[in-house]
Parts: C-alpha cells; structure tokens; sequence
C-alpha cells in the first residue's frame, strides 16, 4: 500500500470516501437505478455544493489550486464534514494557503520541556503526558509510567502511540477491550498531522513502517477517517492492578502542534482503588 504523503492522491481519496459514506436519502435525494458504487455520485454531491459537476470532478481529482473558501465551505457542508474534517480538506485542498505562516510543513520537533509545563504534568492527580503530532510521547509523569509503563525505557523510534498501540503487545494487552478505539483514535491524529505537516520526512518514514509491519494499520489508513478527540474513556487491564477504566482529558498546546493528555478515574470506582494502589507502591 502506497502511503505517500502525496496531495493530489491524499486529496483524491479523502473526497471519495466521504462520499461513500453518504446514501441519497441521508441528504434529501432520491435514488435512481442501481448503483455501481456506494454512497453519493459525483453530479449528486455537486448539485448539493452548488457547483458543476465539470468543477467538482477537477477538485476530486486535484485539478483545483485555485479553489475558493466558500466552494471548500459548501463541499463540506454537503458532504457533513465535521470540523477536524473540514480544516483537513483545506489543508489537502490548499496546502500553501491553509497553512498559516507559523506553521511550518514539517512538524516541529520536540524542544525541552519548559519548567512550567513540567511541573503541570506533576501536579496531576493521575497519569498525564505530552504527546507530539507524530504521537511521539515526549513528557510524562511518574503515574503515566506506572501505568502504561516506562517511556524512557524505550527507544526513540519506538516512543510513540503509534508503534505501541499496532506494533507492541504489551501496550496492546494493556489497552484490552478498548484496542480499537485507540487504534482509530491514533489513525485520525495521524490524519490531522498529515493534513499540517505534508512535507514531514518522519511523518512518512513512521507511516511507511507501520503500513508494511501492522495490516490493521493499513486497513484503517485506508479509511480516510479525520478526527481529533478530546476527551472519553478507555477500559485498559492492567497487569498488577488489574481493570483500570480511565477518563481521559485533552489539552491542545497553541505553540508547538502538541497535546497533554491527562487521565482520572471516577470517584469512588475500583479503577480510583486501583490506581491509587498502584501510585502506593511506585511513588
């Protein structure tokens, strides 16, 4: 499978499978005949962009440079792209434009931790840490490691969620029940930091491996899917403590394109029993 951060094909395939993701009647359309192939037709989505169909097909195809924000507004309404979805079609659809100045095409690499941050990731209640746009991990607290085990430990090119969650089995015990969903909630910050960062060598080295080593990787990946979480719960199963069900904050950092991530259980749960056990015997 060709993972190419390539524009025009990137494009291409993220139109297309959110068309098929649409049937007539989800937009207020009849269906006409059978159809070849799932989803919305071409002259279908364009009629409800309001544009041609001459035109749509030169944007699907990535023909288009020149294509304006009220044409990109209305596609995306039309084919009921949420926000992470519609910047993502920007980025693919202008990628010089859509960038802001500040933005570079390459993601910036982690810097030293600044003093504030890093005693922001201590003083929290559970585990917390700092994720970069390639999911590396580059900070995290003393209850992070306890639970999803000791970054430090790794190496470099294995410190992110993306060789754990498709590559280490260990990680992937840990995540239990809740695999899949952090498998496709990684695949979708990978498709975020595509959209930003399209001329990252990195970025495409770490798609390249994962797409030849983990086939549920490429299955995925090939779904096209866009999205950035920011908040929910995962049901991991430790290994000494046992079921530790974690809800699970968000926090975007403005400057440098990456996330803190902060982890609490509820109230008065076995997880809370649990993790409070296990920060005992590691603190």
């Amino acid at each position: 499978m060709d993972l190419t951060v390539e524009r025009r094909t990137e494009l291409s395939q993220f139109l297309r499978t959110r068309r098929a993701r649409l049937r007539p009647a989800d937009v207020g359309l009849v269906s006409y005949g059978q159809r070849r192939v799932p989803g919305l037709r071409r002259e279908e989505l364009a009629q409800l962009a309001g544009v041609s169909v001459e035109y749509y097909v030169r944007l699907e195809q990535g023909r288009n440079p020149h294509v304006s924000d009220s044409v990109l507004e209305s596609v995306g309404r039309a084919l009921r792209l949420d926000p992470a979805e519609q910047e993502h079609l920007r980025n693919l659809a202008r990628p010089d434009r859509a960038r802001p100045a500040a933005r570079p095409a390459a993601a910036p690499r982690p810097e030293p931790v600044r003093p504030g941050l890093r005693r922001l990731l201590d003083a929290q209640p559970g585990p917390a840490y700092l994720c970069g746009p390639l999911t590396e991990v580059v900070a995290w607290n003393a209850q992070a490691a306890a639970v999803f085990g000791d970054f430090s430990q790794l190496p470099e090119e294995q410190r992110t969620f993306a060789h754990l969650v498709f590559l280490d089995e260990a990680y992937r015990s840990l995540l239990a029940g809740s695999l899949r969903a952090k498998a496709e909630a990684t695949v979708g910050f990978l498709r975020v930091s595509v959209g930003r960062y399209p001329d990252d060598p990195a970025l495409a080295s770490l798609l390249g491996t994962l797409a030849m080593k983990s086939e549920e990787f490429g299955t995925l990946w090939a779904r096209q899917d866009v999205h950035e979480k920011g908040a929910g719960r995962y049901a991991l199963r430790h290994p000494v403590v046992g079921p530790l069900d974690l809800d699970f904050e968000i926090l975007h950092l403005p400057d440098n394109g990456q996330v803190l991530v902060s982890y609490l259980p509820a109230p008065g749960t076995d997880a809370a029993e649990n993790l409070g056990l296990l920060a005992s015997w590691t603190g």
